[in-house]
């Protein structure tokens, strides 16, 4: 049952993708479209295999970069947003200025940041965090004050304390909210690691694309393009699993 299930919400867009590329194949050969300008399918398959072994360097580099940026973004999202949650003055405070900060375009920032920190590895790790942190802060304290009144009354009339009222009842009432932002976060990381990368890197995805974009490689640039969709929807699917397994239970009518 769970197997068919699987099948008919995965065939559909299966389908549609395989389509997309049978009609952009088509395109290119009838249009006769030049490959510099738009590559076919297969080219970009050709070169993808053609440049496999120089493709993996680059990409660890990235997923290094991500899955550690993805991490603290996700850790500092948190505690943001329990801290802001548990001291409500605070929240009133600097959640307009959370909002605010996200006006700024991570694209602009990444320089700056590069000048104040130099070419390592921490100008790259603030970028992805500030790109993670704030999906993950504002679907945590949107779960957390989404509790159940009338279960947070009860604990009220049997004396809980505030903190154990926040570590039983709100942070797991919570927790199918907040794996919703780490799934955005997850994501956006991918795309966190590229900015950094292009800003200044030796080595990963982005800076490839970079390199190809200077030579006029647009075959390569498509194929840097499959990579970072395809490390997107493994993180993505990384956490729908990880949320299938924590959340256990659904409301009657849910599972379809």
């Amino acid at each position: 049952m769970k197997l068919r299930r699987l099948w008919n919400s995965t065939w559909p867009p299966l389908v549609a993708v395989i389509l997309f590329l049978v009609l952009w194949q088509m395109a290119t050969s009838l249009f006769h479209i030049e490959e510099w300008i738009l590559p076919s399918p297969s080219d970009i398959a050709r070169e993808a295999a053609a440049n496999s072994s120089g493709l993996w360097e680059h990409t660890r580099a990235t997923l290094e970069l991500m899955i550690l940026g993805f991490a603290i973004g996700t850790g500092v999202g948190l505690l943001v947003a329990f801290v802001l949650h548990y001291v409500p003055f605070l929240k009133s405070s600097l959640y307009p200025l959370i909002i605010l900060s996200q006006n700024v375009p991570t694209i602009a920032l990444a320089p700056l940041l590069m000048i104040w920190f130099g070419f390592g590895i921490l100008p790259k790790i603030i970028v992805i965090t500030l790109v993670c942190f704030f999906p993950v802060a504002v679907a945590a304290m949107d779960g957390l004050t989404r509790t159940d009144r009338v279960m947070l009354d009860y604990m009220r009339m049997t004396g809980a304390s505030r903190g154990e009222i926040f570590r039983k009842l709100e942070i797991p009432h919570a927790i199918p909210t907040m794996l919703s932002g780490i799934k955005i976060a997850a994501t956006y990381s991918v795309m966190g690691a590229v900015i950094a990368e292009w800003v200044g890197a030796e080595k990963g995805i982005g800076y490839y694309m970079m390199l190809q974009k200077a030579s006029f490689r647009t075959d390569r640039i498509f194929v840097a393009i499959a990579i970072i969709v395809a490390i997107s929807l493994a993180m993505f699917t990384l956490v729908a699993l990880l949320e299938k397994w924590l959340v256990r239970y659904k409301p009657a009518g849910e599972d379809n």
